[in-house]
């Protein structure tokens, strides 16, 4: 060894077998999946149920008095659906931002038990307590809010809908709203793109309020929350169990579609995209 080379040795001594073994280690190899970040510890259960309570309230609000304000506004019914969409648009988008990473922002019962049931199957997911917990506060918020928007535009605090939604092109449109809705959701999270879901819901949602005929309710709280409030936004309660009822088979549908859909890939056998 030359003096020059003795000299860069000791300036950049190698690592010893262990070091560089534990160097090696922390690296995945070429072509491997990284190792996973640890989670954060999760919200305490009462945090998480305050979190879907006061996001659906929100929700509820916003739907509804953007109707009140859209009616107020104009005569014009499709204007006055274009105003109730672009803020419910909005307004969806920020509360799952704001909200998703405390309670998973559901502010919906078919969300809630459709991930229940893919945790049931190996997937992540909730459990049947906090179902318990998570449904009860959704449908509480969804009327806080509906009181609150009629609160804000001088209405009745309660005044039951007199708006009838029972055709069945209606329900139809329920089904179609609803499965659409988890298909988004859990295709989401079975592609690693939940972090696009503040955008992509909450565009679901505006666009399927012109594309079905019931103008997308696809959420048993909302719809019921909406019955207290004889305004541009409400349902009749005799219209709520069949809605309910058609929110359900969308969601079933829309689990179907995800299953069939979102294909596991069988170890060794790679895509041809």
């Amino acid at each position: 060894m030359t003096p020059t080379e003795a000299a860069e040795a000791a300036e950049h001594p190698r690592p010893e077998a262990g070091e560089a073994a534990t160097a090696a280690g922390s690296r995945p190899a070429p072509g491997a999946t990284p190792p996973r970040t640890p989670l954060k510890a999760r919200t305490p259960l009462r945090g998480r149920a305050a979190a879907e309570l006061l996001g659906t309230a929100l929700l509820v609000a916003v739907v509804i008095g953007s109707g009140i304000q859209a009616t107020e506004l104009t005569k014009d019914v499709g204007v006055q659906l274009l105003a109730n969409s672009i803020a419910t648009v909005f307004g969806l988008g920020i509360l799952i931002l704001l909200f998703g990473p405390v309670s998973g922002a559901h502010f919906n019962p078919v969300v809630t038990l459709a991930e229940w049931w893919t945790a049931r199957r190996g997937g992540d997911g909730v459990t049947a307590r906090e179902v318990a917990v998570y449904v009860p506060a959704q449908i509480a918020g969804a009327v806080a809010g509906a009181i609150l928007a009629d609160a804000m535009f001088g209405e009745p605090l309660v005044k039951w809908s007199t708006h009838d939604r029972s055709a069945g092109h209606l329900l139809l449109g329920e089904v179609v709203a609803t499965a659409g809705l988890i298909l988004l959701i859990f295709g989401l999270a079975r592609t690693d793109q939940l972090r696009y879901a503040p955008v992509a819901v909450a565009s679901y949602i505006g666009a399927a309020y012109w594309f079905t005929s019931s103008t997308s309710f696809a959420n048993p709280a909302v719809t019921i929350g909406r019955t207290f409030s004889d305004t541009f936004a409400g349902i009749a309660p005799g219209s709520v169990p069949g809605f309910v009822g058609a929110q359900v088979v969308g969601a079933v549908v829309g689990l179907a579609l995800v299953a069939l859909v979102f294909v596991p890939a069988r170890s060794g056998v790679r895509g041809r995209w």
